[in-house]
């Protein structure tokens, strides 16, 4: 199998053997260097070298099209980000022609909220919608999305996989026509994921959590991300002769549970190499209400056959390495995709008229704090992987300058998308902001790109709230019970605000009256205080330990 040597694709196997990714020395995206290659265009040719570039850079007038890429449920466990263990060389290469942010973190680590959260822009304060319930159109304001957006600046907009949480929360429509061109596109083979196609050792099939499979031996013959893709690609294929340009946004589900995976990828992973989460005990000085219970986890029969105890476990260290294990193989599973994907784009000469973001609604914990998924304030699960790549540009920026250790939060996507294609970047809500159909919450991160032809945010300059980054979850009750991950909103008592410097993260957990969308300040019912240099896993909270006073209204988004 070739290997591309360009934006992707990577392969990790030839022959059922597994192969490490190459040493590139020389990447093609728009990037510096002197020797003949295979560029995207066909036959070997003399690279142009820097200055050149120089000469041909992006234009701000000339129209991008953009591929959004959202993952479910991926925290940063990626080579990119420095994790040694995970085999991602394609999101790898795209990263190394991106900027990338180390720190960004989203608002609320559930799939529906974040996701109506950074569509649109608004934090789930604004949105209303802290479980899957409400559609926010109805429910909170008739808010426009990034899409949406687009498509009313003449971009054809479509949709592919899991973009928006499907259901009620996005209208049963995945928000069209609003957000789309046409209808958006499901995998038929979607409907299978929670159903019985796990093989176990008894022969016999089950809807375990572990599910690596032979992918003809499931129904269809394939994988939702497998369908995904080939759809994508597929429109990609219509977009290259289009006029208009394009906003296509894709949606993997994977590594998001159940671990459904083909299972040549489990073998990247030798049981014998995967090590336990550096913490995983609940610590003792975590209050009650901050702890969730994992049991979407818990329902799943595998995980029912160990019969472990609620709320607080533990799960047996043999099987946290096999968690463990499959949620690195559907990474790997989840980059070979991507790798098809942007090999296509490169097949297809759209890569250098094409920005790409990418990252993830939230993260997961992998038994930190003994937890097992994510609905919770800790950085395990809100803060995610966040890249942009811009043709003739990014790739173009100093080495170390292509990472950014600010804070950013998922809301900043909407004005950072709109600014790097050229078009008007929304204003800044104004409070309230549930009558604008057209504002942002989210800072603009194009100071970032040092662009100095495209408009950066006046409001960050000298502002203390620039590298603060802001997340909330909401609880029924103090003690965790049965729907302390995913409470719907009428039985939603407690919501805990946490805020997340570059020095700490801070959460205070107070009494929320559904019915009015308020939270009682003066209602505080827990809080947690970690220090990053100190404490970087947040095991030792010494919130009762500090002179606290309840949230610092100062700091409020």
């Amino acid at each position: 199998m070739e290997l591309k040597q360009r934006l992707g694709y990577f392969s990790l196997f030839q022959g059922g053997e597994q192969l490490a990714p190459p040493n590139i020395s020389c990447r093609v995206l728009n990037y510096a260097c002197t020797r003949k290659y295979t560029p995207m265009s066909g036959g070997p040719r003399t690279y142009m070298g820097k200055e050149c570039w120089k000469r041909r850079l992006w234009n701000p007038t000339d129209t991008l099209n953009v591929l959004l890429i959202i993952v479910d449920d991926l925290r940063p466990s990626l080579g990119c980000y420095g994790e040694k263990l995970v085999k991602s060389p394609n999101i790898d290469q795209l990263a190394s022609h991106s900027l990338l942010f180390q720190n960004a973190f989203s608002q609320q680590a559930v799939c529906a909220p974040s996701r109506v959260s950074f569509l649109t822009g608004r934090r789930p304060d604004t949105t209303r919608l802290y479980d899957f319930n409400s559609y926010w159109r109805v429910h909170a304001g008739n808010f426009s999305t990034i899409p949406q957006y687009f498509k009313e600046n003449g971009y054809m907009t479509m949709s592919v996989g899991k973009v928006f949480h499907p259901g009620i929360s996005s209208n049963h429509s995945d928000d069209s026509p609003y957000s789309w061109s046409f209808p958006p596109y499901h995998p038929s083979s979607e409907k299978y994921e929670n159903t019985k196609t796990c093989r176990g050792q008894d022969g016999e099939l089950h809807a375990n959590l572990l599910c690596p499979v032979d992918v003809t031996d499931v129904p269809e013959g394939t994988l939702p991300d497998k369908q995904s893709t080939e759809e994508a690609i597929r429109l990609l294929g219509k977009m290259e002769t289009l006029t208009s340009p394009f906003f296509l946004a894709v949606g993997y589900h994977k590594p998001h549970i159940p671990f459904r995976y083909p299972k040549e990828f489990q073998k990247l992973y030798p049981l014998e190499n995967i090590t336990l989460a550096p913490d995983p005990h609940v610590p003792d000085g975590l209050p009650p209400v901050a702890y969730n219970p994992w049991m979407d986890i818990r329902r799943r029969e595998d995980v029912q056959a160990l019969n472990i105890s609620v709320p607080y476990g533990p799960i047996p260290v043999d099987f946290q390495r096999k968690i463990r294990q499959s949620y690195f193989a559907s990474v790997s599973y989840l980059d070979s995709e991507v790798g098809r994907l942007l090999s296509a784009l490169d097949d297809l000469h759209l890569a250098n008229r094409t920005i790409i973001a990418f990252t993830s609604d939230h993260g997961w914990a992998l038994g930190e704090h003994g937890e097992w998924a994510k609905y919770s304030n800790f950085d395990v699960t809100t803060r995610v992987p966040l890249m942009f790549y811009v043709p003739g540009r990014t790739a173009l920026l100093p080495e170390p300058g292509r990472q950014v250790v600010d804070l950013v939060e998922l809301v900043s996507l909407f004005p950072t998308l709109t600014g790097l294609a050229g078009l008007r970047v929304p204003p800044r809500c104004p409070i309230p902001s549930f009558h604008v159909e057209v504002c942002r919450e989210g800072q603009n991160l194009l100071k970032h790109f040092r662009f100095h032809d495209l408009e950066e945010d006046p409001y960050l300059d000298g502002n203390p709230r620039e590298s603060i980054a802001y997340s909330q979850y909401p609880r029924p009750a103090d003690s965790p019970q049965w729907n302390s991950d995913k409470p719907s909103l009428k039985d939603i008592k407690i919501m805990g605000y946490s805020i997340r410097t570059i020095d700490y993260r801070y959460t205070v957990w107070v009494g929320f009256n559904p019915n009015e969308f308020l939270a009682n300040f003066s209602d505080i019912h827990a809080g947690e205080l970690y220090f990053v240099d100190s404490d970087p896993l947040q095991d030792h909270n010494v919130y009762n330990d500090s002179q606290h006073g309840g949230f610092p209204q100062s700091l409020m988004p």
